[in-house]
This record gives structure tokens, C-alpha cells and sequence, in this order.
């Protein structure tokens, strides 16, 4: 499912790339990220543990944070990958809490691609995922 907006294969690619750079001592659960603006901007993010775990940040999170602290808060998809010891077997979705942090800048038709490699992915919408989000 390639939208023709989205370059689905391009996220996906930087996501497994951004599984390198995480930093995951205690779960062993690598996790990567690729977050496309509406102007087409890619900001990448990977998880980083901390052993208080509190402190710590999913790799989502971490790519919406760098992008919002650059001045970037329109979105129109985020490529997910992750799983134990940086091998990816199955899809990845983002947490409860990385759904609520995206729901406060993302549109409910916001692009969720969770990706095992790019020829084996699932796209689905932030609306699909958090039909009853949190907001003022």
C-alpha cells in the first residue's frame, strides 16, 4: 500500500536504519522511527532507556520532539519498527502513551506504518489506533 504521498519505502528504510543508534540495556527491545512532515521533512528518532525507566523515551517520541523543537508540528506519517535484540519478526505499534503525545499534533487520518521490512508492512490511521484520544 505505497500512497503516493507518503514514500512508505523511504520511512521504513530510516526507521530500520535508526534501530542501530538505540539504546535499550534493560528491555534489549530496539526500536526505530521516521516521522514525515506535511512538507515532507523526515525526522528520525530511536528509543533511550534509562534504568529509573521513567526518564526513558520511545523512539517515536523522541522523532516528534526533535521535530517540534525544530519548529515542525504538522505531520503526515510515522514508519515504526523494533523488536528484540534490533531483530524485527513482527510489527511494532506504538505505545499508549507515544498514541496520546501523536494525537496532540497529528490529524486522526495521521499514517501509522508499522514495518517488519519494506515489502512486509501495515498501514493504519492514528484514528484506527486511538479512536477516543484526550484532548481540550
Amino acid at each position: 500500500m505505497e500512497n503516493e504521498t507518503i514514500p512508505v519505502a523511504l520511512l521504513i528504510q530510516k526507521a530500520l536504519e535508526m534501530m542501530h543508534f538505540s539504546y535499550a540495556p534493560y528491555s534489549h527491545f530496539h526500536v526505530g522511527a521516521a516521522l514525515l512532515t506535511k512538507d515532507g521533512q523526515i525526522f528520525t528518532g530511536c528509543n533511550i532507556e534509562n534504568a529509573a525507566f521513567g526518564p526513558s523515551n520511545c523512539a517515536e517520541r523522541t522523532a516528534l520532539f526533535k521535530a517540534v523543537s525544530e519548529g515542525k508540528k504538522e505531520f503526515s506519517a510515522i514508519a515504526i519498527t523494533g523488536g528484540p535484540n534490533g531483530t524485527v519478526k513482527t510489527y511494532c505499534p506504538p505505545c499508549g502513551v507515544c498514541r496520546q503525545v501523536l494525537a496532540e499534533f497529528c490529524d486522526k487520518d495521521f499514517k501509522i506504518i508499522m514495518a517488519v521490512s519494506a515489502a512486509d508492512f501495515k498501514i493504519r490511521t492514528l484514528g484506527e489506533i486511538l479512536p477516543e484520544s484526550f484532548s481540550l
